[in-house]
């Protein structure tokens, strides 16, 4: 988008702008003098004696400002009335960089413009705002104006007659009318619909268009279909502007239904996909659902870290991050093309070093000029660093680097200590929650467990809320929150992609967000939840035992058999739990409670947290954790300790609760689990 100076002429007849200025701050431009060589370089003229008001009002109109960092036009408001016939002069003399002018508006009552903010402005939007008017670079393409498939059928028949720019992926194409036209049914991703495009042979050869998988981008003419056609709308083209051909005996994705474990060998291309592409949509609105829920409830959202020093679940499966393996192999090829140098070989450089060191006494005893002592230190000292590389390249060994216990010798690792991915960012963003109050990560962990179940991945996302002065009856109520308005958020606001779920891939998937969404969360205790399923008499796979934690399908059938709603389960034994979660008086239990609701079962976990120092070190070794990588989060509770709750979604949990999908393989863009980390 360009700013056109013209708007500035426009309703501006006798107007005066007083005092307007706009502040663009680039780089280290800190001179607010123009560069006189540049002005004339411009054809701009500083001198305006003798000119007319309009005539500076043209010359201060445009200026620019060049330094290392590239050229600014800036806008800069003069004093004098700015009269339309002036603005439109202006426009005229910069015809090439700016867009078309409207026609004068007739006199009346001023509109406020952009010149009447420049002065209040902040100095950032006065750099959008010159960033916007610099011209084009000549060599470029103009920008796309390509409109959204979306728009398109939102807007209906409405928006018949006008002329578009669309570009798509052909779904399926068929040529009719015996070769004379054809239709295809391009999908952009913006929604689940596709728009049918008419194309005529004498536009674009109709063979390399038809072919699903084709990428078309195309200009024509919306108009309404024949009354009876299933569509509200159509296009038809005038101009093929580009084409991306598809090898329609190689593409992958035929037309026909694939299965989603099939497409899980095509991850590259299952986004084309109509369920891929609608849970990506979900995603989204879910990521932005999440976003907007914890700002609207005043938390900070805080980026912790993907690379740890610390476990946080304490149960070891830890991908390790290390540059120990490329270290060696970096060490072997060097001593393969240049051995490392032998003993004799340092002892040789020591002893010129001892013969330099000599040549420098004797000069400085026979009182050599200045001259000839600073070569001869020079000398030495040359021959003293050569004695070190050589000292340093003869320690060089091929292989991973131990210490004499066998252990592997990490201070020679990048990090200096062991480091892993993490598997939670819920201590990190405790240090924040101490000091700010309401925070939340939400971002990738990562968990080594050699699990091929439906329900686990290596990498996924978690949103991990912390909450200062909160006990675990606050948490609960937030995790409730939370998970209402998340279901509320894709009812009102992705209700095409979940129709489609509905039909191909859950037909309660809508009933469980209502449900959800409008019911109050039951709230048992473990060991009441425990009673429950023995008193039930049903045969489980998994044992039911108090002090065992409950399975999947204990879980599910809480939620979906005995309650029929959302169940948070809470104050678990201390055994099954985190070393972090606050011991209960009864020092059996620990402040810990679960969400559970039906299709998944757990989709929350949180607790209270330990702020007692004396407390958490004692849960730390009961761990069989070592204490010195936890000082740090020991120090949270020496200084200013202070009572506080926090929990974490896996988010592709709560995909597959909305969805209603049965793989945790297919809720993630890039799935990665055993034996499997394409692209």
């Amino acid at each position: 988008m360009e700013y056109v100076p013209s708007d500035l002429g426009k309703d501006m007849q006798g107007k005066r702008i007083d005092d307007a200025r706009l502040a663009v701050e680039v780089g280290d431009m800190q001179s607010k003098r123009l560069d006189e060589d540049t002005h004339t370089q411009l054809g701009i003229q500083e001198d305006t004696r003798g000119q007319s008001d309009t005539q500076r009002c043209e010359s201060n109109l445009f200026k620019t400002r060049s330094d290392g960092c590239g050229i600014l036009t800036l806008l800069l408001l003069s004093s004098q009335p700015i009269h339309h016939d002036a603005g439109r002069r202006a426009h005229h003399h910069h015809r090439k960089t700016l867009i078309p002018s409207p026609p004068p508006a007739p006199q009346g009552p001023l509109e406020p413009t952009m010149a009447d903010d420049a002065a209040s402005a902040p100095p950032t939007a006065g750099l959008a705002a010159a960033s916007i008017s610099s011209p084009p670079s000549s060599d470029l393409e103009p920008p796309s104006t390509r409109t959204r498939i979306r728009t398109i059928l939102d807007a209906g028949d409405s928006l018949a007659g006008q002329h578009v720019v669309v570009g798509g992926w052909v779904k399926t194409g068929r040529q009719q009318g015996k070769g004379d036209f054809a239709f295809l049914e391009v999908n952009d991703g913006s929604c689940q619909g596709n728009l049918q495009v008419m194309v005529d042979k004498e536009v674009y050869p109709l063979a390399r268009l038809t072919h699903t998988g084709t990428s078309v981008l195309v200009e024509g003419l919306l108009q309404k279909p024949p009354v009876e056609a299933k569509q509200r709308i159509e296009l038809k083209v005038k101009t093929v502007i580009e084409v991306g051909e598809v090898d329609a005996a190689a593409y992958p994705l035929p037309k026909t239904k694939l299965n989603l474990e099939t497409l899980r060998d095509f991850v590259h291309l299952r986004a084309r996909t109509n369920t891929i592409g609608a849970v990506a949509r979900i995603r989204h609105q879910l990521a932005y659902a999440t976003h907007t829920f914890f700002d609207k409830e005043d938390f900070l959202y805080i980026h912790t870290p993907i690379i740890t020093t610390s476990d946080c679940e304490g149960a070891g499966e830890m991908f390790q991050v290390t540059a120990l393996f490329s270290q060696a192999e970096k060490v072997e090829k060097e001593l393969k093309e240049n051995p490392a140098p032998s003993e004799a070989d340092v002892e040789a450089a020591k002893l010129v070093v001892k013969g330099k060191g000599d040549a420098v006494a004797q000069l400085k005893a026979a009182k050599a000029s200045k001259q000839e002592i600073t070569a001869a230190v020079l000398e030495l000292t040359k021959a003293k660093e050569i004695v070190l590389r050589l000292e340093e390249r003869s320690k060089l060994k091929p292989g991973i680097p131990h210490k004499a216990d066998g252990s592997i010798a990490f201070e020679n690792d990048f990090f200096k200590r062991p480091a892993f991915l993490t598997v939670s960012g819920q201590l990190q963003v405790e240090t924040y929650a101490c000091a700010l109050s309401n925070v939340y990560t939400f971002g990738p962990t990562f968990r080594a467990e050699n699990s091929h179940t439906s329900r686990h991945l290596a990498e996924f996302w978690m949103v991990e809320p912390e909450i200062a002065y909160a006990n675990l009856h606050d948490d609960m109520n937030c995790a409730e929150r939370y998970v209402k308005y998340l279901c509320k958020w894709l009812l009102d606001h992705c209700r095409e992609d979940m129709e489609f779920m509905v039909k191909h891939v859950d037909k309660t998937a809508i009933e469980r967000l209502e449900l959800v969404s409008s019911t109050p969360f039951e709230r048992i205790s473990y060991t009441k939840a425990v009673e429950i399923l023995e008193g039930t008499g049903k045969k489980f796979e998994n044992k039911v035992e108090w002090g065992i934690d409950l399975a999947s399908e204990h879980e599910r059938y809480l939620t979906e058999v005995i309650f029929k709603k959302p169940v948070i389960v809470y104050n678990y034994p201390k055994g099954i739990k985190a070393f972090y979660m606050r011991l209960n008086d009864d020092q059996k239990t620990v402040a810990a409670m679960d969400v559970l609701v039906p299709k998944v079962g757990e989709l929350i976990g949180g607790s209270q947290r330990e702020e007692r120092l004396d407390v958490l070190k004692q849960r730390i070794l009961d761990a069989d954790l070592p204490l010195e990588p936890y000082e740090w989060y020991l120090d949270l509770r020496r200084f200013g300790s202070v009572k506080h709750s926090g929990f974490g979604l896996g988010f592709e949990r709560m995909i597959l609760f909305a969805t209603g999908l049965d793989n945790i393989r297919d809720a993630i863009p890039f799935p990665r689990y055993p034996g499997r980390a394409d692209l």
